[in-house]
């Protein structure tokens, strides 16, 4: 297989395990969908982490958030600007660095929430298009459980 396809295979891989294995969740306004999920990055493959610098931890968990245009399955990849939010229980807050990752018409955003132990975050998602007024945002929340 040669590297491009490799690529795409593993950027693919990663958006379907993150989707899948957080029971994704997702928002729409209008014709735009912001689809998210938060996964421990322990259940990463050591392979997936490398390829996208992901750190595998028990203390840390991955942020993938995709934006999408149209109707299921014949929607696209939509660029934007992407900010998300992690508050604990006890009000600390960290705001995580989103990066675009790009593969082939596939765009999603990539971060990482730091967690310690047996601990609850609530996320804030906003998603910025251009030529859009308002925001869309989404907040939802996510418990995990150390292995």
């Amino acid at each position: 297989m040669t590297s491009l396809l490799r690529l795409l295979a593993c950027g693919a891989l990663l958006f379907v395990l993150c989707i899948a294995s957080a029971g994704a969740q997702s928002v729409s306004s209008g014709d735009i969908t912001v689809h998210y999920s938060v996964v421990p990055t322990t259940s990463l493959t050591a392979e997936i982490a490398r390829q996208y610098g992901i750190t595998r931890s028990s203390s840390r968990a991955l942020v993938n958030i995709a934006v999408r245009r149209g109707k299921p399955g014949a929607d696209v990849a939509v660029p934007s600007q992407v900010s998300v939010g992690a508050t604990n229980l006890n009000g600390q807050r960290q705001q995580l660095m989103m990066r675009e990752v790009k593969e082939g018409e596939a765009i999603y955003y990539l971060g990482e929430a730091r967690v310690s132990g047996q601990e609850t975050l609530n996320f804030e998602v906003e998603v910025r298009i251009a030529g859009r007024a308002e925001p869309i945002r989404a907040v939802f929340r996510q418990e995990f459980f150390p292995k």
